[in-house]
């Protein structure tokens, strides 16, 4: 019989058979990871425990872990005071728009780069994976502009949902995901559908979507927390207070609310996407893989 191939590993299996080498490694395994967690949880941490202090105690110099006096009210307090939840709902409505309206455009041209195949749809992705090489900042000004004005239709939609659903469907990085996913698809199942009687559409429907719903399920949770957290493009094409989102508002009320009830509100605005990551994050990691090496 041949023998087995070594499985290579950051480790060589000689060291591990050391007690020096197994100490290194599980320090080094428990200093990274100690590490990451401190960074990444204790800003939420000192978010959460700033909400319950007292405003007086937040201004002090002397900064403390734990809470001297708890203020749990402060959070009654921030929803009340300023109208969260009105804030909430205008985040909820951009939110579900963007989604659905990323879903409908970049899976048809996912699904049209993949297996329709157009002409020169090669260089048409070339070129949208190519905007993803450019920062936000030099995209700002022409997307504004075309906002304010959009080419031939000549509408303005500024202060509408619009403004924030249309730029977020032109999204490079989703359309490749889900372009990368419908090319594992096997051209048998859609030609079998077409022999059945199908039509583009009814194979797109029937066929495609549910075999790419771990991918779906990615570009909704991106389409989601994008929207969610986006503080810049929404204070630009949203200036009626009424109409704006949680994270603009919150930024605008800052000078009139008191330190806790300002952090109690980014409590509250950062929940709604803890929990829908710590519910979907095995989908999430699943739909970025899913498709990326051939059975």
């Amino acid at each position: 019989m041949a023998a087995e191939t070594p499985v290579r590993t950051l480790i060589a299996p000689a060291e591990m058979n050391r007690r020096t080498g197994r100490f290194l490694y599980r320090f080094v395994l428990v200093a990274t990871l100690t590490g990451f967690t401190v960074a990444f949880v204790f800003p939420l941490y000192w978010m959460t425990t700033g909400a319950v202090k007292s405003s007086s105690e937040l201004a002090d110099q002397n900064l403390s872990l734990f809470p001297r006096s708890w203020h749990p009210e402060s959070y009654a307090d921030a929803w009340t005071n300023v109208g969260l939840g009105q804030f909430f709902l205008n985040t909820l409505l951009l939110a579900f728009g963007a989604w659905l309206t990323q879903l409908l455009i970049d899976v048809s041209a996912a699904y049209a780069l993949s297996k329709l195949r157009p002409v020169l749809g090669n260089v048409v992705l070339g070129m949208m994976l190519a905007t993803l090489m450019l920062p936000v900042s030099a995209l700002l000004v022409p997307t504004y502009l075309t906002v304010v004005d959009v080419p031939l239709f000549h509408v303005n939609l500024i202060n509408t949902p619009f403004a924030i659903w249309l730029p977020a469907a032109a999204n490079a990085f989703n359309i490749f995901i889900l372009k990368r996913f419908f090319d594992q698809i096997p051209v048998e199942l859609l030609d079998s559908a077409r022999i059945d009687g199908a039509g583009t559409l009814r194979v797109l429907i029937s066929v495609v979507l549910p075999l790419s719903r771990p991918v779906l399920a990615v570009v909704s949770i991106f389409a989601v927390v994008g929207v969610w957290k986006d503080f810049l493009w929404p204070m630009l094409v949203l200036p009626d207070e009424a109409k704006q989102p949680i994270t603009v508002a919150l930024n605008r009320l800052s000078e009139f609310m008191p330190a806790n009830q300002l952090l109690a509100g980014m409590v509250m605005a950062s929940i709604p996407l803890l929990v829908l990551f710590l519910i979907f994050q095995r989908h999430i990691i699943a739909g970025l893989t899913a498709g990326s090496l051939k059975g």
